[in-house]
Parts: structure tokens; C-alpha cells; sequence
């Protein structure tokens, strides 16, 4: 079986005020489609912009905050030191107040 073409039959009883299904009535008339193929593709648009983002009160600086990987992964590792260090006694003594 394609698992493309799966589909999951559910019954779910959901209370729909009366002008907002009247409202989606006239839209699915309007695109010449049915009441439940629109409100699939509603509620799947709808999951596709809230998923994966981040609420604006959980940045903490909106100004420079930047989701892309792709630029994060260009800047990572642009600082160079030429001979090694211990990143750990650094760090000790950075707490330290050396």
C-alpha cells in the first residue's frame, strides 16, 4: 500500500458556531468543493504556521534573533586561535576571577 494515499477515518463530533460554518458553506460553495476538504486544508495551513514557532514574548532579542540554520551554520566557527587552549582551566579561571 502507497503511504501517500493512507488516510485515518476518524468520527470526531465538533460544535461549530452557526455563522462560522455558514461562512465556511459559502467559501466551499464558492470554490466548488466540499464543507470537509476545506476545513482540512484550513486546519493543515494553520498547523504549518504555528508549527516549529517560536512564541515573541520567548525571544529574548527580537532585533537580532535569526532562525535560518543555513547563516548560523556560515558563522559558526569564524573565530580562529592559533595555538590551543584549555577551554576548561579558561573557564575555571574566568569563575575564579583570575
Amino acid at each position: 500500500m502507497n503511504e501517500k494515499w493512507r488516510v485515518m477515518i476518524m468520527s470526531i463530533k465538533v460544535e461549530i458556531d452557526t455563522d462560522v460554518f455558514q461562512t465556511i458553506k459559502g467559501i466551499a460553495k464558492d470554490k466548488k468543493t466540499t464543507e470537509k476538504k476545506l476545513i482540512n486544508d484550513i486546519l493543515k495551513k494553520e498547523i504549518e504556521t504555528t508549527k516549529n514557532k517560536i512564541p515573541e514574548y520567548l525571544i529574548a532579542n527580537k532585533d537580532t534573533y535569526n532562525p535560518d540554520p543555513e547563516s548560523f551554520l556560515k558563522n559558526a566557527g569564524f573565530i580562529k586561535n592559533v595555538e590551543p587552549f584549555d577551554a576548561v582551566k579558561l573557564i575555571r579561571e574566568v569563575r575564579e576571577g583570575r
